[in-house]
């Protein structure tokens, strides 16, 4: 199946009741995405409910807002660009005491092997900055190094411009934090801006281009584990 791709804006919202959680599931298995779910969560003021998956895995991404992961019986600032892990069957919830919305950014994938180390919450700014391809670089938040085995998160920075065309061999979903651009996939052209929700398949050829005056920033998160700056294919035009 091609390549998906949408914006949060256009996803509706579910709210349980007595809960300060609005959640949008914008990719997942209705839109062809058998193994990741990416979900855009807004944590209004306050203490949201209790959340836990059984048997599935969750990498989280601070967007915007400030507020406590609590998680296991301990308790973790988050700040814009904290990345953070949670194992399958961990209980968690999120305390919101601004005034402003919490954003995060949740994927769910399967849990294909053991977790490893107590790491749970790691900061943008300690990860060391790596190339992937001219003049673009990315940052791993979650992976091995943070005790999940078999799922990678990164941050991804890409200036003006357009790269070659590549495929990768992982499933992957990619969310727009800042800038704009195009997702160039399955012989289509679509705008793509902060919000912006896509599914990558594995081998499906695609690039994105960043069409605005300054760097585009997108979190990305992928199954089974491996490395952004890998190809599967890449033009070489």
């Amino acid at each position: 199946m091609p390549g998906y791709v949408t914006n949060e804006s256009a996803v509706p919202g579910h709210r349980d009741e007595g809960d300060t959680a609005e959640t949008r599931v914008a990719v997942g298995a209705s839109t062809g995405c058998e193994r990741l779910e990416q979900r855009v969560v807004r944590f209004a003021p306050g203490r949201s409910s209790d959340r836990s998956l059984d048997s599935r895995q969750e990498v989280l991404y601070v967007v915007s807002g400030r507020g406590t992961l609590r998680l296991a019986g301990g308790s973790h600032e988050l700040e814009p660009g904290n990345g953070a892990y949670v194992r399958p069957g961990e209980r968690w919830s999120i305390e919101n005491r601004d005034d402003e919305e919490l954003v995060l950014l949740s994927v769910t994938a399967p849990a294909e092997a053991p977790p490893t180390g107590d790491a749970v919450v790691v900061r943008y700014e300690n990860r060391p900055s790596l190339p992937a391809g001219k003049d673009r670089e990315f940052r791993y938040l979650v992976n091995q190094d943070l005790g999940c085995p078999d799922v990678t998160q990164f941050v991804g920075t890409i200036p003006p411009g357009r790269s070659p065309e590549h495929s990768h061999t992982y499933d992957e979903v990619v969310y727009v934090v800042e800038g704009e651009g195009m997702l160039h996939v399955g012989g289509t052209d679509t705008p793509i801006s902060a919000g912006s929700c896509m599914h990558l398949p594995p081998f499906e050829q695609h690039c994105l281009e960043n069409t605005g005056p300054g760097p585009m920033r997108v979190l990305g998160v992928f199954h089974p584990s491996g490395d952004p700056a890998s190809r599967a294919y890449e033009s070489r035009e």
